[in-house]
């Protein structure tokens, strides 16, 4: 898993990928809430579901280049396929790329999990000494 990130940033370009994942986040949460509360279709509903559980683990940070690809590739067919809001489902679909391309950064779950880790050497035994 470790393979997917490259750094996890922190500092102002930290503060930039949170604000990029609050952001789409929070447009697929609300997206998707209207979807299912307008349309009883199971279609729509699946997809719904699938986004908005999208968009709560980029909210947390959680595998989010593979959650950023899924979202890319979900809104880019909605780009193709829907007349109505294109612009927004382009807005989305390169925000969700740039986050599967940058990683979550500093203050994610993945950062708690998959970051870097500090290793330190262990006590060392004195193996010439006798045992009393």
């Amino acid at each position: 898993m470790r393979r997917l990130y490259s750094t996890f940033a922190g500092g102002w370009p930290g503060v930039g990928l949170i604000l990029m994942r609050l952001v789409v986040g929070i447009a697929l949460v609300y997206s998707a809430g209207s979807a299912m509360l307008s349309s009883p279709a199971i279609p729509i509903i699946l997809l719904s579901t699938l986004l908005g559980t999208a968009a709560i683990l980029l909210i947390i940070g959680l595998y989010t280049p593979i959650m950023g690809t899924l979202v890319a590739v979900i809104e880019g067919c909605r780009l193709v396929a829907i007349p109505a809001d294109r612009l927004v489902y382009l807005l989305v679909a390169t925000i969700a790329a740039a986050l599967a391309m940058l990683g979550p950064g500093l203050w994610s779950v993945d950062a708690r999990l998959f970051g870097w880790k500090r290793i330190g050497p262990s006590p060392q035994k004195n193996y010439l000494s006798h045992p009393k």
